[in-house]
């Protein structure tokens, strides 16, 4: 039922409310600070206060404050209304979403073996509490009645789209079931809470175990300078002080294969990331997901879906799986010839240079690099000097205030979810403070992999009228500053800077009044991917590219390199993306149970969908950990956003890059409203139509 957001499992799932019911436990557990009123500046949450043991017990008092919520509701004498029932049921919980907000932002940015022992006993509690608000007949049978109300004419568009999708919730949940059938969805229930736990702290642990240690220095041939600082600075971190070390993180990693002239070596790396999950041991995925794939399957049967696909793409703006497989059809059958031709091109390179071998997925980055400069006179080695990552957060932050005329605040007196993280007060156009944001940029053993935003609290509005601001965070994987170089980051990280802040920037805009909103996964990436176009604009570029060591300005040649090569490696880029989505897809519209062989039922699905060899999807099953938790069935949906981005870029194309017209009608429409409204009517709003494939397919290279 809560807003969702990219981002892990259960942080997606969980938003944050306010604090005003803290004071009263105090007499019921003393000393634990997250069951206190948070003194702290704006009050965030005090992080270097909460203790691992502060957790459960923190837990059990929110969940029992809740549940005595509901039971109020229940009970009460008057007749359902829209607030006493579905008001009253928005604002409760509160407690809840703070402590598990914490706890599973942490469990995502700065964990521990502990804390994911925790983890594992909290999530089948939280998975049976939120069933029994979800099966409680009585409390359905009142949100029933309001919902049955055949005049709703005086509730505003956001409670009757609360109403509406709460009542949609309650059925989706179990709660026309007979008793025997809720209680097995109970037990499915809990089950995949545990499994898909387990899945992604396998992925984690396997991220964290893998090193390729290099002790020969001509091993090292091709890499440029910065990669080897980094490299060596990473192995004195492991103990492994006078050799060189790169792991499975995407900073370390991507390198390596774009520059090491050592096939075997970039073979060794690639296949350890591609095997991850994947070693009949204890940190195997195959079992995990083929028992998470069938509890899905059983899980939509007893809801009377013919498969899960059917089930999740319900309340998504694709609604079937059949408009989603056409959509990515039709956009697979233009990529592929271009993936075959980058294939070609490529191999040419090989046989010129005598290799005597045939083009490997291992060999991807490697000679796709040596195309760009072949193609474009362009490497990533000329642009990185110019990605300072201090000089790109600042460009972004340009951006966002030529758009919209918001200012971030460095804030140093605010507790930090990590010492790495820094803090920001977000300042409006007039002067009020709109929230917080941390940002968190570099990787450890403690932190997951990937980039996400995610709330420590969500906007919005209390009963008597006070305000909630929301307080975000935008976490990455950048690399980290080695001795005398700065952080020096790819241009597909530059993208990836400016895509969570846009993500930052719909929670930091959301005008909601209830803390409850509902964003379908296929519309939740607008904010953040329409925010990346603005990087690769030339007088962006200008403000933000550069040079760390001369202090010049990118110059035009570069840009005019990077804008010719906007199509490079479109068709790479595009297959695997669109087979890890066909992929997702194809285990969520299995229809009957069993056990499936993971490798066998992958191998045979890619092989029938024509994946070339050359190509590997972007997520192989056993670390697909986007389809454990909240983009099952929906790994479709960065696509589906892309349509709306790049038709809604085109609407800036036609009114001027900073048009504040343009700018205020996407922030008052669908930054404002995201969660709260008809998402199809809120995108109509904004541009006047409805969004066409064209602009994506054009600005792709794939027409």
């Amino acid at each position: 039922m809560n807003k969702l957001y990219f981002l892990t499992t259960i942080l997606i799932m969980m938003s944050l409310g306010s604090c005003n019911q803290m004071e009263q436990k105090k007499d019921v557990v003393r000393n634990n600070p997250l069951l206190e009123k948070f003194d702290t500046p704006f009050g965030v949450p005090p992080f270097g206060e909460i203790q691992l043991q502060d957790y459960l017990p923190a837990f059990q008092v929110a969940m029992e404050e809740q549940n005595a919520e509901i039971e109020a509701i229940v009970n009460q004498p008057e007749a359902p209304d829209f607030y006493n029932t579905l008001e009253a049921m928005a604002y409760s919980g509160e407690l809840l979403d703070q402590v598990a907000a914490i706890f599973f932002g942490q469990l995502s940015a700065n964990t521990s073996t502990e804390m994911q022992d925790l983890a594992e006993e909290i999530s089948p509690l939280l998975s049976e509490h939120s069933d029994n608000i979800s099966l409680n007949p009585g409390l359905f049978k009142r949100v029933k009645a309001v919902y049955d109300q055949q005049d709703k004419s005086q509730l505003s568009d956001e409670q009757e789209f609360l109403l509406e999708n709460v009542y949609k919730d309650f059925v989706r949940s179990g709660a026309n079931l007979p008793a025997e059938q809720q209680t097995e969805l109970k037990d499915i229930n809990q089950q995949l809470s545990t499994l898909t736990l387990k899945f992604d702290q396998h992925v984690l642990d396997e991220n964290n175990a893998f090193q390729l240690v290099i002790d020969n220095e001509a091993d090292l041939a091709g890499l440029p300078a910065s990669v080897v600082q980094m490299a060596a600075q990473q192995a004195t971190e492991a103990g492994e002080a006078g050799k060189w070390v790169f792991t499975l993180q995407k900073p370390s990693m991507i390198p390596f294969l774009q520059y090491a002239d050592n096939r075997e070596l970039r073979q060794q790396l690639y296949q350890a990331y591609l095997n991850r999950g994947n070693h009949d041991n204890e940190l195997d995925n195959k079992k995990l997901l083929s028992d998470i794939i069938n509890l899905r399957i059983r899980k939509a049967h007893l809801l009377g879906y013919p498969t899960y696909a059917d089930y999740v793409l319900e309340e998504r703006m694709a609604k079937t799986p059949d408009n989603v497989m056409k959509f990515l059809n039709q956009v697979w059958e233009a990529a592929l010839p271009v993936a075959q031709e980058e294939v070609s091109q490529m191999q040419e390179i090989i046989d010129t240079e005598g290799g005597g071998f045939k083009l490997q997925s291992w060999d991807w980055w490697y000679y796709a690099e040596k195309l760009r400069k072949q193609k474009y006179d362009l490497d990533d080695s000329e642009l990185r000097p110019y990605f300072k990552l201090e000089n790109v957060r600042d460009g972004a932050f340009m951006v966002i205030n030529k758009l919209y005329g918001i200012t971030f605040k460095p804030l140093n007196d605010l507790p930090l979810p990590h010492p790495d993280a820094q803090a920001y007060e977000v300042i409006d156009n007039d002067g009020s403070c709109l929230g917080i944001m941390y940002m968190d940029f570099f990787p450890r053993e403690s932190k997951q992999g990937g980039a996400w935003q995610g709330e420590y609290r969500v906007h919005q509005v209390l009963p008597d009228g006070e305000e909630v601001k929301p307080v975000i965070t935008v976490v990455y994987n950048f690399t980290r500053p080695s001795g005398d170089l700065p952080s020096l980051i790819n241009f597909d990280e530059v993208e990836t800077l400016f895509h969570e802040l846009g993500h930052a920037l719909d929670g930091l805009f959301a005008k909601n009044v209830y803390p409850e909103t509902f964003i379908p996964t296929d519309f939740v990436e607008l904010p953040s991917q329409i925010l990346e176009h603005w990087a690769t604009e030339p007088e962006v570029l200008k403000a933000y590219a550069i040079h760390y060591q001369t202090g010049d300005t990118i110059p035009d040649l570069l840009i005019e390199k990077i804008n010719n090569s906007r199509f490079f490696n479109q068709g790479f880029n595009n297959v695997e993306y669109l087979a890890a989505s066909l992929l997702d897809l194809s285990y969520h519209q299995l229809t009957d149970t069993g056990a499936i062989d993971i490798g066998v039922f992958e191998a045979n699905y890619l092989n029938d969908l024509g994946l070339i060899d050359e190509i590997e999807p972007r997520y192989r099953s056993t670390y697909f950990t986007h389809i454990i938790g909240g983009y099952e069935s929906g790994y479709y949906s960065y696509l589906w956003s892309a349509v709306l981005d790049h038709d809604a870029f085109e609407a800036f194309r036609e009114h001027g890059l900073y048009d504040q017209a343009t700018a205020n009608s996407f922030r008052e429409n669908i930054l404002a409203k995201s969660g709260t409204s008809d998402h199809e009517q809120l995108y109509r709003d904004f541009r006047g139509k409805d969004p066409s494939v064209e602009a994506l397919l054009k600005n792709r290279g794939l027409k």
